[in-house]
């Protein structure tokens, strides 16, 4: 199960002697259990654990307007489903609001996608924002320090200014709307959201709308991570 990315070795180990493994069908509970990973279903909790190198994902660069879901609907406007390919079911990695772009995370693994947009795994987000009116330099630096919101201080990891009206965030916590609610508590609103990296994943030239698959070193870069946070 670590191998692909559902957990680490000793969270495996807790998993199997809880009882919650079954391999097709049949609780097991003997640690060092031989698995078929070609023919053998393997599940957590009823859930099958897929082949992490099988699964498929994507970065897509989201324009503004459209709606961060892969499921049809009553929605307004377009959505996220509808700029992917049409072979399998998707899930975004966490969300971007339907005013904001840029970089999302999308993968046909389920399990991984939840695992990615757990609290757990850290994630760090790069986001450029454009705010009106400008910020002073002592309400940009506040964005650092901490802003006081309705669920908690929050605070940026790190703000570059590029001045006084553009700035480039990152952050490890992923509230609503997080970063449009602080620069509102500064006295100033966002006019133009965009992530730009994700787990050091980049956006690069990416233009709005279009997608493309993770590099095998990016791959294996987020399958190293994802093993690290849950050691």
């Amino acid at each position: 199960m670590s191998s692909r990315g559902v957990c680490s070795r000793r969270a495996a180990d807790k998993l199997i002697v809880a009882g919650r493994v079954t391999v097709n069908g049949k609780v097991i509970r003997q640690l060092g259990t031989n698995v078929d990973t070609v023919h053998d279903i393997v599940a957590v909790d009823g859930e099958q654990v897929r082949e992490q190198l099988d699964s498929r994902i994507i970065v897509f660069n989201k324009p503004a307007g459209v709606l961060c879901t892969c499921k049809a609907g009553k929605e307004q406007g377009p959505i996220l489903l509808e700029y992917l390919p049409n072979d399998r079911r998707y899930f975004p990695v966490g969300r971007l609001d339907r005013d904001s772009s840029g970089l999302l995370i999308v993968t046909d693994n389920g399990q991984l996608a939840h695992r990615l947009s757990h609290p757990r795994f850290g994630s760090t987000k790069v986001y450029r924002i454009i705010v009106s009116p400008p910020l002073l330099r002592s309400q940009a630096m506040k964005l650092a320090k901490g802003v006081m919101l309705s669920d908690g201080i929050a605070r940026a990891v790190h703000v570059r200014e590029l001045s006084n009206k553009e700035f480039e965030l990152t952050l490890s916590e992923g509230r609503n709307r997080q970063i449009r609610r602080m620069v509102s508590a500064l006295g100033s609103r966002v006019v133009s959201l965009t992530r730009t990296e994700q787990s050091g994943i980049r956006l690069g030239s990416l233009r709005p709308g279009q997608w493309r698959e993770l590099t095998d070193d990016e791959r294996h870069r987020l399958t190293a991570s994802i093993s690290s946070s849950t050691t």
